[in-house]
């Protein structure tokens, strides 16, 4: 069964609970990224993975690049922020953001998700 945080005994679709998935050139750039998002509350937490080889086209052509991977669990109400916000302090020119739905979770965990990641 799926939880989600209620408010009234109706889900709070606001507060429907995302993972969002980022990728940083480093760990100064990751922390940055990080911290930027939880101290804004627009992510209740970030974690970061220590450095992974990543695979992929770009511009044409097979690149090759240590990254740091980064998790972030928030809203899907707080996606666009997040995405608006990363955007403006990262150093790639397409950032990877992408967002991943939550289809079930410990119900006490995502009603603190859901209120951290509130607007103060």
């Amino acid at each position: 069964m799926l939880h989600r945080p209620q408010v009234s005994g109706q889900p709070n679709m606001n507060a429907e609970p995302i993972v969002v998935l980022m990728t940083a050139a480093g760990a100064e750039e990751a922390t940055r990224i990080a911290e930027l998002l939880v101290n804004r509350r627009i992510a209740a937490c970030v974690q970061i993975l220590p450095e992974i080889q990543s695979v992929y086209i770009w511009q044409g052509e097979v690149q090759r690049e240590p990254e740091v991977l980064l998790l972030a669990k928030t809203t899907r109400a707080n996606f666009a922020t997040l995405e608006q916000e990363v955007r403006a302090i990262h150093s790639y020119e397409t950032p990877e953001i992408i967002a991943l739905s939550v289809v079930a979770g410990s119900l006490p965990y995502l009603d603190w998700l859901a209120r951290s990641c509130a607007a103060s």
